[in-house]
């Protein structure tokens, strides 16, 4: 039997990390994070819809915030063909 505790998880990034990392990305994914700021998790549709980006460049921006571990997805409740986007912080 392992006696191991697990340490509640924390957000990786504090409010000053988080723009300090974001500060690094280009516009595109800025104007993305701003619009998930609302903190409905949203579908790529929809962030072009809401950012009047285009969709390859939305696709690019939440490549981008992905890797810098500040977007995380998952499949949508409603449609499980798509994928919903949120902020992790």
């Amino acid at each position: 039997m392992s006696t191991t505790t697990e340490e509640p998880t924390t957000d990786p990034f504090t409010e000053q990390a988080f723009r300090e990392t974001l500060r690094e990305l280009p516009p595109s994914a800025k104007l993305v994070a701003k619009v998930l700021q609302s903190g409905e998790p949203l579908s790529q549709g929809q962030l072009v819809e809401e950012s009047l980006l285009p969709d390859r460049t939305v696709r690019y921006a939440l490549n981008r915030l992905e890797e810098c571990d500040l977007v995380d997805s998952r499949y949508s409740f409603s449609d499980a063909r798509k994928q919903v986007y949120f902020l992790s912080v």
